[in-house]
């Protein structure tokens, strides 16, 4: 018998509106349980049936995507995919987001947002040795530069604390800057790790009489109803839901990361599951439901850490570096040491049954009682009316031919020059240098230096590469193309340091689902990522969806951010971007094309966010891995870049000034029948500029050809301090390598020539106002 607590508010219908459930939903509540339920279980209800928990919009859609191959060894449903990657090593990894908070609290959204992907991580029994981060912003031109500068300084800082303190290196990611992000960035966050096969562990609550043990910091009240927060708009009430934003103890962290891989390396746990969205009911349910089995709790055994906290508090509460274990009865003490050791609090706090039943017992009185499958699995799912805007349609019929040139582009250098000082393209050295990149010794190639991130495989020669990608504008313009381009491009930044891409985790951040132009944009990319994650042989084997990225000023683009993880067998071969010695030789693999829609190029010197983004062709993809990663395991090459943003100037011109020090000049000559604009700015796919010494040229040639991809000689590497000479039919570039590199690296701190104020902070909330 369910108990009724006195004080708790009767169940309204505006009391289930604030909770984010339709009235069909809880009218199903209530059918399921034959009764009304209790304030409490409407939380439970809440949190599990939120889209952030639930995916009810987005989970008929995931069934899509490609999820098995011979080398997963943990695909979707739990913390985070695992791969293995040969002699008894495997990496766990995943990406999740942390949009809404970062919104409201840069600081602490992003440096929660790095606590909770590593632990998604460390659960499955993996040592962290990697993060990555994708991050998207307004624009820091313009009326809005102010709060883009707060919210900017805040994340980066959040990102840089918690990694740095925690001693996991930042190693790779992206930074993007438009308008679309402006109310509401994008802050994406994967973490990768390693195990040995038979630590692999589950989130499972399995074998009935096992015990349930918190352990790690103490419950608050911070992050309540931060799973439902996610599930919604940031509408003007946005700036009042600061105490929806978990806080951070990276410190904790470190500990509860020790002592949660030593309890799996002593084999005392069954399972393990962070207690990350929607806190302990949430971990304590889908443990549960994975193993078939039940639950009971008593609430006053979890440790708190404020007086007179409710049960619907205790359960709710998102309080970070918390980690719930079902542990055998005769471990118990043995936990209870480990967590002691490493200066942690252990409790236990329930057991696991036979009945199928999420209960909760608040001093013996039962004051939740629900069937525990219903509760995580029966989340109701919609498939929603979906229409293409009309304004998308008209934007994707304009053509190259409507270019109206301004008149300083009769000299390509101008062009050039303000694309490299655009802060999309520019140098994000400014960010980077703010994170431990090199922490532990494992990274070979980190941000800045490749078009991926490399580490070692301790113990082996081998080593694993990992890039984010996503272009927004892209899949605003055409959903399914540029989802594929985001696996594309993730995938191909993989193989050009020589790594062979093996799986994909992704992140899907779009507007309001039940807005039939957002859906027709999640349901058209997810066919994109899943018929690319097919032709190139790349399983989704963990991911997250943020849906409602919305404020009053708008959606923000539809921006699936796609994580990819690739096997090096030589890390000592990996290649770098950067052009390494004068007089090798520059070639370019893949075709030039006319394709001019939604670049970069477009936006930053004309305004316009139109046209047909380019074509990708995922067969000829494949071929362009298998030669980059042959190539490189021969020794033939010596860097290696793709062209991406900016199109073919803007990457020859990164790889020549890669090294700031010493900028080296170019002597390029194209000769392709194309209008010189796209020939030199636009972003075809497909295309990696690579150099090797001149003895090897042959060989490359001869490899390409013999796999089908094209290649041409485009000129040598210059002396150091050189002259960057690129010239093509009608016009040409001609500048100086070191005024070039001067642009590049200074776009970003001349922006940011300031530390964000309280003034900025106040600006934040007025915009969330409305």
């Amino acid at each position: 018998m369910v108990v009724r607590r006195p004080g708790d508010p009767p169940i309204t219908p505006a009391l289930v509106a604030e909770h984010g459930l339709t009235d069909e939903e809880y009218a199903r509540i209530v059918a399921l349980l034959g009764r009304p339920p209790t304030f409490t279980e409407l939380g439970v209800f809440s949190a599990l049936w939120s889209e952030h928990c639930g995916y009810k919009n987005s989970r008929p859609l995931l069934r899509l995507l490609p999820t098995q191959a011979p080398w997963v060894l943990q695909g979707p449903g739990e913390n985070a995919g695992v791969i293995d990657v040969g002699d008894g090593w495997a990496v766990a990894f995943k990406i999740e987001s942390h949009n809404h908070p970062s919104a409201v609290e840069p600081y602490q959204g992003a440096a929660t947002g790095v606590g909770g992907i590593l632990r998604d991580v460390f659960t499955m029994g993996a040592r962290p040795i990697a993060l990555l981060n994708s991050l998207r912003f307004g624009e820091l031109d313009g009326p809005d530069a102010d709060r883009v500068r707060y919210l900017l300084a805040g994340v980066v800082k959040g990102i840089g604390d918690y990694g740095n303190c925690v001693g996991v290196p930042t190693v790779g990611g992206e930074v993007a800057f438009d308008d679309a992000y402006a109310a509401n960035p994008i802050v994406n966050a994967m973490a990768i790790g390693v195990l040995r096969r038979e630590h692999l562990v589950r989130a499972v609550a399995a074998g009935p009489g096992n015990l349930l043990l918190v352990l790690g910091a103490r419950t608050g009240r911070d992050g309540i109803h931060g799973a439902t927060f996610a599930s919604a708009e940031l509408d003007e009430a946005a700036a009042e839901r600061r105490p929806q934003v978990q806080i951070g103890d990276p410190f904790t962290e470190k500990l509860l990361l020790e002592a949660s891989l030593e309890l799996v390396e002593r084999r005392l746990v069954v399972g393990l599951q962070d207690m990350g969205a929607a806190g302990l009911v949430s971990s304590s349910a889908e443990m549960a439901a994975r193993a078939g089995t039940g639950v009971e709790i008593e609430i006053t055994c979890v440790p708190t850490r404020e007086p007179g906290m409710t049960p619907y508090e205790i359960l709710l509460s998102e309080t970070q570096e918390r980690m719930l274990a079902v542990v055998p009865t005769e471990n118990e003490a043995a936990v209870r040491e480990v967590a002691a050791k490493w200066g942690l609090e252990a409790a236990t706090i329930g057991r696991v049954t036979d009945t199928g039943r999420y209960v909760v017992r608040e001093q013996g009185r039962v004051i939740v009682d629900l069937p525990g499958e219903p509760l995580v699995r029966g989340c109701p799912t919609y498939t929603r009316p979906a229409r293409e805007a009309p304004e998308v349609i008209a934007r994707r019929r304009w053509r190259l031919e409507e270019l109206r040139p301004r008149p300083e582009e009769a000299d390509p250098a101008w062009t050039l020059r303000r694309l490299l000082d655009a802060p999309t393209i520019a140098s994000k050295r400014w960010v980077y240098e703010q994170y431990d990149s090199t922490v532990r010794t494992g990274t070979v190639r980190g941000p800045g230096a490749a078009d991926a991130a490399v580490l070692r495989l301790r113990g082996t020669r081998r080593g694993i590469a990992a890039a984010v990608d996503g272009n927004g504008r892209y899949v605003y313009l055409h959903p399914y193309r540029g989802a594929q381009i985001a696996v594309a491009e993730a995938a191909r930044n993989v193989a050009c340091v020589g790594a062979r891409p093996r799986a994909v985790t992704d992140n899907l951040n779009f507007g309001n689902p039940l807005k039939p132009e957002a859906y027709y944009a999640l349901r058209q990319a997810v066919h994109g990522l899943a018929d690319a994650c097919r032709a190139l042989e790349l399983p989704v084997i963990s991911g997250n969806v943020s849906l409602y990225n919305e404020s009053p000023r708008g959606a923000i683009y539809p921006t699936p951010v796609v994580g990819v993880v690739g096997l090096l067998e030589d890390v000592e071969a990996a290649l770098g971007l950067g052009f390494q010695e004068p007089g090798d030789v520059v070639l370019l693999f893949g075709e030039n094309r006319p394709e001019l829609g939604g670049s970069e190029y477009l936006k930053t010197i004309h305004g316009i966010v139109a046209g047909e983004p380019p074509e990708v062709d995922l067969a000829a993809e494949r071929l362009l891995h298998e030669l980059l990663v042959g190539l490189t395991a021969e020794g033939r090459l010596r860097s290696a870049h793709d062209c991406a943003e900016g199109g073919l100037a803007v990457a020859l011109v990164e790889s020549a000034i890669a090294d700031p020090a010493r900028p080296l000049g170019l002597d390029i000559v194209l000769e392709d029948d194309l209008p010189l604009t796209a020939l030199l700015f636009g972003e075809t796919q497909g295309r990696v500029i690579v150099s090797c010494a001149p003895d090897q040229v042959g060989a490359v040639e001869t490899r390409a050809r013999e796999l089908g991809v094209p290649v041409r000689r485009l000129g040598t590497v210059g002396e150091p301090f050189g002259r960057v000479r690129i010239r093509a039919p009608g016009a040409g570039v001609d500048a100086a390598a070191a005024e070039l590199s001067t642009i590049y690296e200074n776009a970003l701190p001349r922006r940011l020539d300031r530390a964000p104020t309280e003034a900025d902070a106040a600006g934040v909330a007025e915009e969330a106002r409305g």
